[in-house]
């Protein structure tokens, strides 16, 4: 055996998945052990898939963990390998071993000191609207729907109130256990294209639920039931009870994280 193949190594992933039947990101029991009945987990499926290619059990560290029913296109995870193996074997043979609703885009060879979570500067999502009278049929796992017409122009101008390094208490469920609030949200747009209302935001980190929170209050200015300048006072209430309410998962994509240049990772996650 070439003794390199037998050498560890750290390796960042890019990740997508379908969350629609997953419970969310994270695993929920401990590693190694089945996965509680009903209820897998896109870490859970990932590790197993790894541990078998690695011929021995790896565990992955994620840049952001999703909740049930959210998507990911370029979700970021670091794991040690057992062995030293090809970036194009551990991205085939770990698809080859995932459900159809996951596979691995691209292998790169970190440094030991990188952390998909710690490395990270900023954390992508793109929640996507269905506005028209009739539900959507295709694509309906990766859209919310709204039948009422929106105005995407005053939910654009109500959004930027909320750009900058705030308390996002108002947006944050009551079950966050972030030890703080405040982050820095470093962009938020809200544009139509057809039918379809987006909103994409960037932020160094969320807090539990905030993106779908946000979206919930934006959808109140859209339908012309709050002005666009409700948004700016309830963020400054800091009061969860005063925003709108948490909107569906199924239109939340997460786009992924973003790392510094050094790193070398693909461009869609490099600032």
């Amino acid at each position: 055996m070439d003794p390199a193949s037998t050498t560890p190594g750290r390796f960042a992933l890019g990740v997508e998945y379908d969350g629609g039947g997953f419970s969310g990101w994270q695993r929920l029991n401990r590693a190694g052990e089945p996965e509680r009945r009903g209820e897998p987990t896109v870490q859970a499926a990932l590790e197993q898939a790894l541990s078998f290619v690695a011929g021995a059990a790896v565990e992955v560290v994620c840049a952001g963990r999703t909740d049930a029913g959210v998507h990911a296109s370029c979700q970021v995870v670091h794991f040690d390998g057992p062995r030293q193996r090809d970036p194009r074997g551990w991205v085939l043979g770990t698809t080859s071993r995932l459900p159809p609703a996951v596979c691995v885009r691209w292998c790169v060879p970190v440094g030991a000191d990188f952390h998909a979570r710690f490395s990270a500067r900023a954390r992508r999502y793109r929640y996507s609207i269905l506005n028209r009278p009739v539900r959507p049929a295709l694509q309906r796992q990766y859209l919310s729907w709204e039948r009422r017409p929106l105005d995407a122009t005053a939910m654009h101008q109500a959004a930027q109130a909320l750009v900058g390094e705030h308390d996002f208490s108002a947006f944050r469920t009551v079950h966050c256990q972030a030890p703080h609030p405040r982050r820095d949200l470093q962009s938020i747009s809200v544009q139509r294209n057809g039918d379809v209302v987006q909103v994409e935001v960037q932020a160094n980190a969320f807090l539990h639920h905030m993106v779908r929170n946000i979206v919930g209050s934006l959808l109140m200015v859209g339908r012309g039931e709050k002005p666009p300048e409700w948004v700016g006072q309830v963020l400054a209430g800091r009061d969860r009870t005063l925003a709108g309410p948490t909107a569906p998962s199924a239109g939340l994509v997460f786009l992924g994280p973003r790392y510094p240049a050094q790193w070398g990772l693909p461009q869609e996650v490099t600032l």
